[in-house]
């Protein structure tokens, strides 16, 4: 990889990444849990979530829990080899400054 995933790199989808691959694989985050994490307003988790999920990075499932509405999140396969790929990129970077 030349250049970081300009999908991941971003700062709060970064956080969302590193957020939900601290998840066991398939595992859900609630928005609510997720937007306390990341430090976001909703609509700004909102978007960066999209972009994840039209990425294929995460999943997004709705539902109600009574009358409420919840929404969760879940990083996908491609979006764990994503982020691994995204912190090897990372490493290798350290490598080269940590050599020089």
């Amino acid at each position: 990889m030349e250049q970081p995933d300009p999908t991941i790199h971003q700062p709060v989808r970064l956080k969302i990444m590193a957020a939900l691959k601290a998840l066991p694989q398939g595992e859900q985050l609630e928005f609510v849990r997720l937007k306390g994490i990341v430090g976001a307003t909703e609509g700004n988790l909102g978007a960066h979530i999209t972009t994840l999920e039209e990425a294929g990075y995460v999943g997004v499932e709705k539902d109600f829990v009574g009358k409420r509405p919840r929404t969760r999140v879940a990083m996908t396969p491609h979006g764990r080899r994503a982020f691994e790929d995204y912190v090897s990129y990372l490493q290798e970077i350290i490598g080269v400054a940590g050599s020089s």
